[in-house]
Order: structure tokens, then C-alpha cells, then sequence
């Protein structure tokens, strides 16, 4: 008797595929010129006396990396909705923070010849510009993309699509970076939000992020067909790392808040002053 052959779903299948060639090419060939003109610009800062740290050219750079190696999809025989998330956690989520903690736009207003300056002065000083780096509105881009993207047939069909699929892929990358740099406010922008704003945005959309992994612990995205294991392995991956990475955004936020703080509290004892609260919040130096 002849042994049964296993069934595979259709969207088993498609969701092991790789991203198009042409997208994980590009996408590696414009990070690794990026990190290479990062490091160049930070060397000419340096070769004039500015001085730069050298932890920023680290972080940057380790933010290329992730973003690569997501994109390349390295993981082997893992399981085919556990590999996606790791992909969706690299590109996403730790590849921005690392890549807006390196601050490009402060590097860049530095050390970029005047020309280009002003334009990105100009730039940053839109009001359209500041509307997608809103903490808000960039939550609602990242987080609402992936309740989008989860919780409707939208993952099944872009994984029938392979270009859908780079476009599904380069969202989530550019949503994470918005999120990132809004919440933060590292670089320059037209309006710094306040440390309230912020770390109630940073609050929900964490909330978001975990409602979104439980519910997928119980059931996949509509559309696809993923074995149960695969399932509660993928939720547990997007929960305790989407957890790690918003800790890591809340250390960093909380960290700039304190020594903002003193910095203002130093200022008002060399004048005799108390020091008015929250005033520090939009310190930009870090």
C-alpha cells in the first residue's frame, strides 16, 4: 500500500516563498551605500574637529545589518508564519530603532554641503513633513497596518503576489522607521511633541502590538492555514519581541526625559530659579 502524500495548503506554501530577488537586492544594495556614506559623513565630522560618537556609526550600521538579514530571509527550516514574524520583527521593528538611534538627519544636517542643508532645513520645517512623524499618526501607519495586514485576507493575498508582498514588506519597514524616529525625537523636527503625548502613544500602540500576537495565539490571519504550533510559536515571537523592542523605545525616551530634566534643573540653580516643570521635554540633545 502505497503511504499518503502530506497536504500542504496553498498558503503554507506561498508564505515560505522568499521575497522577489529584485526587492532583497535593492533593498541590501541601498542599505550598504547608506551605511557607507554614514560612515563617511562621520568621518569628515571627525576630520575637522566635530566631534561625533562612535556608538552612533554601531548603531546605524547594526540597523543595516538587521534590516539585510531580514530581508534575505535567512531562517532556514523554520516554520513558515514563525519565519515571516521574524522577518516582520527585523525589518519592522529592531532595524528601525537601531537606524534612527544612529540619528542620520543630525549627520547629515552637519555634514552635508550647504546646499543640501538648507533643503532639509526647509524640509524638516514642513508642516506636511511633521504630520507622519506625529507619535499618533506614526502609530496609526505601523500598528494599524499590522491589524490591516493580520487581521484581514490581505497577508494571504500579498503572499500570492510577490511584489504585493515587497510592498507589504517596505511599509512595514518605513511605518517602523516613522514610529521610531516620531517617538523618539532624536533628530530635528518642526514640532517636538510632549513627554506625555509620547509616552501615552508608546503605551497604546504596545498594547495594540500585544492584543494583535494573543490574538493570533488563537487563530491565524483569515486566508491561510498554518498549523497550530506555527501559530502560537509566531504570536510568541511578535509578543516578547514586539515587548523587547518597546522597552527599548521607552528606556531610550525615559533616559532623554532625565537628563533633560537636569539639565533644566542645573540651569535654574545658576539662576536662582525653580526650575518650571516639563520644559526639558523638548531638549533635543542627546
Amino acid at each position: 500500500m502505497t503511504p499518503a502524500t502530506p497536504v500542504t495548503s496553498a498558503a503554507s506554501v506561498t508564505m515560505s516563498a522568499a521575497l522577489p530577488p529584485p526587492f532583497t537586492a535593492t533593498v541590501t544594495t541601498v542599505t550598504v551605500l547608506g551605511c557607507l556614506a554614514y560612515l563617511a559623513a562621520a568621518a569628515r565630522l571627525r576630520a575637522r574637529g566635530d566631534a561625533w560618537p562612535y556608538g552612533r556609526d554601531a548603531l546605524f550600521c547594526s540597523g543595516g545589518a538587521v534590516l539585510v538579514a531580514g530581508v534575505a530571509e535567512p531562517w532556514g527550516s523554520t516554520p513558515p508564519f514563525t519565519a515571516h514574524m521574524l522577518t516582520h520583527l527585523c525589518v519592522g521593528m529592531v532595524a528601525p530603532l537601531l537606524l534612527v538611534l544612529g540619528r542620520p538627519l543630525t549627520l547629515t544636517l552637519r555634514a552635508a554641503p550647504v546646499p543640501v542643508r538648507r533643503g532639509l532645513v526647509t524640509l524638516t520645517r514642513a508642516r506636511w513633513a511633521a504630520v507622519p512623524v506625529l507619535p499618533p499618526v506614526a502609530a496609526l501607519l505601523d500598528f494599524g497596518g499590522l491589524w490591516l495586514l493580520y487581521r484581514t485576507p490581505l497577508l494571504s493575498v500579498s503572499h500570492h503576489s510577490a511584489w504585493l508582498n515587497a510592498a507589504v514588506h517596505l511599509h512595514i519597514l518605513l511605518a517602523g522607521v516613522l514610529f521610531s524616529f516620531g517617538l523618539l525625537a532624536l533628530d530635528p523636527v518642526r514640532h517636538r511633541p510632549g513627554m506625555a503625548l509620547r509616552a501615552a502613544v508608546l503605551l497604546a500602540a504596545g498594547t495594540a502590538h500585544a492584543v494583535l500576537a494573543k490574538s493570533l495565539y488563537a487563530a491565524g490571519p483569515p486566508g491561510t492555514s498554518f498549523g497550530a504550533a506555527d501559530l502560537h510559536l509566531a504570536s510568541q515571537v511578535m509578543y516578547y519581541g514586539g515587548d523587547a523592542v518597546e522597552l527599548a523605545l521607552a528606556a531610550v525616551v525615559a533616559c532623554r526625559w532625565y537628563r533633560a530634566e537636569g539639565r533644566a534643573l542645573r540651569r535654574a540653580r545658576r539662576t536662582d530659579r525653580p526650575a518650571p516643570r516639563g520644559t526639558a521635554a523638548a531638549a533635543t540633545r542627546w
